[in-house]
């Protein structure tokens, strides 16, 4: 509010602030000098900014999906990455932060550093579907998705997600799943590639097609880090702090990757007639070295007979009712 000494600080300078903050990773010290506001007005502007970002994008950029959602991410799947019945791609990344003062080894992680774990899955089109945010990097060794709210809904089957259904254009039935890498654990519902180096063809080819469906998550947090580049550097705060700027963060990336936003499809991978890779923008302007770690093994390597039965058979599909031409010579 205003005082008889000075005017108070506008919303719109507010905004205009946090987002200089949010899209250079300028420290906090050189934004003030930028904006001549205090040091600590700083830290408390962007703190509250990205809270109320988060707090009114939400419902408009990453409200909770639909039976009818979760259908619509399938057909598109289906339209522009050939994975039937995916209904998103999963990962995850270490945001590296400071570290918290007297928090000991809480935030901790195995590769070394203190950090904060962003879970996502990701639809199509590079935009983010649910999100697990704040989760603290010792508990990189294992169960990362399993205790995140995600991993817990998933588990109990309140995502939504329709029953199974035949993949496009076969009589095989499968449920409806998330493309995952190694690290995420094999169950009904995700499905990750066949381990291995020395694979037969078969494998192979299914390994190829899943990380088609797959790559859209890694594209997603490069267009995130290329776009906010407070990722390129350790967060200089607390945990909140961070947490609430990751949040930010991740409702804008949807914001500005939703349909009307003309030119957003540029920075995401394509793929031309002939399955070949046409990189996406982010890929030629990220760095090589931004503080978003990927996640390390975080399920068990046991998985039951059911699991394995639905990635073969979706394995079966990729070679004769779902091929595509070009899958042979990859």
């Amino acid at each position: 509010m205003d005082t008889p000494w000075r005017k108070a600080i506008s919303p719109q300078r507010r905004l205009i602030l946090t987002l200089r903050y949010l899209a250079t990773g300028a420290s906090q010290l050189h934004i003030g000098f930028s904006f001549r506001v205090g040091h600590t007005t700083v830290g408390m502007i962007i703190r509250e900014c990205c809270s109320v970002l988060w707090e009114c994008l939400v419902p408009i950029v990453l409200r909770p999906p639909t039976a009818e959602d979760w259908l619509q991410i399938a057909d598109d799947f289906q339209k522009f990455w050939q994975c039937s019945n995916c209904i998103g791609a999963i990962d995850g990344k270490h945001i590296r932060i400071k570290a918290p003062p007297n928090s000991g080894t809480e935030f901790y992680n195995y590769k070394g550093f203190f950090s904060i774990v962003l879970l996502a899955i990701c639809d199509a089109h590079y935009r983010f579907v649910l999100v697990d945010i704040g989760d603290s990097g010792r508990h990189s060794d294992g169960g990362i998705f399993s205790n995140s709210r995600v991993g817990k809904k998933f588990d109990k089957g309140s995502l939504s997600i329709p029953a199974p259904n035949s993949l496009a254009g076969s009589d095989i039935n499968v449920p409806y799943y998330f493309a995952a890498d190694d690290a995420f654990p094999l169950k009904t519902g995700i499905v990750k590639p066949y381990p291995g180096r020395h694979l037969s063809e078969d494998k192979q080819i299914f390994n190829y097609r899943l990380s088609r469906g797959r790559r859209v998550v890694e594209n997603a947090f490069g267009i995130l880090a290329v776009r906010w580049q407070v990722f390129y550097k350790m967060m200089n705060c607390d945990p909140e702090m961070a947490q609430c700027i990751v949040q930010a963060c991740v409702v804008l990336h949807n914001f500005l990757q939703s349909p009307r936003q003309v030119g957003s499809h540029i920075y995401g991978d394509q793929f031309d007639g002939n399955g070949n890779t046409v990189n996406g923008n982010w890929r030629q302007t990220i760095p090589s070295t931004v503080n978003m770690d990927s996640l390390g093994h975080i399920g068990s390597n046991f998985y039951s007979r059911y699991a394995g039965f639905y990635r073969d058979e979706l394995k079966k599909y990729f070679l004769k009712d779902g091929a595509v031409a070009w899958q042979w010579s990859r």
